[in-house]
């Protein structure tokens, strides 16, 4: 499957919330970033050409955020947020700038349940603060 057939795919509840986040994202990466699937779901990742060791668990591409359209909830996956503290707090603090909502989150994983309440413009922010060159020095530190 590929993205475009993911996004047919997705519930129509979900669909344009989805199309709209992975967009958002999509515009506020910095250079180094290619969307491809991996494991099932649409995802921007560090290239094998741009760093050849690949993810550690599988050597596919170095994943760095995940989209998914659930059946409860849009998730996004940040592989950085997990790994930066500094992002995290950040993300955190800034959340309620945006939201009246209580932050849905675990590790990685960024969760809104409402279609209509997510902060495209936060999200665009957090897709743009970490660099290709920063998420492989921030992975090969092993802080993941």
């Amino acid at each position: 499957m590929d993205i475009e057939e993911y996004i047919r795919q997705i519930d129509d509840r979900w669909q344009d919330a989805f199309i709209e986040v992975w967009r958002t994202i999509g515009e506020n990466l910095p250079e180094g970033f290619q969307a491809e699937m991996q494991h099932g779901i649409p995802t921007y990742v560090v290239p094998k050409k741009t760093y050849p060791e690949g993810y550690h668990v599988d050597g596919k591409a170095l994943p760095f955020i995940s989209v998914a359209a659930q059946k409860r909830h849009l998730a996004i996956y940040h592989m950085g947020i997990y790994s930066d503290n500094e992002l995290y707090e950040w993300f955190t603090e800034t959340y309620p700038e945006h939201m009246t909502t209580k932050l849905n989150m675990g590790k990685s994983c960024i969760r809104f349940s409402n279609p209509d309440r997510v902060p495209y413009a936060l999200l665009g922010e957090l897709a743009g603060k970490m660099t290709a060159e920063e998420w492989i020095e921030l992975y090969e530190s092993g802080k993941m």
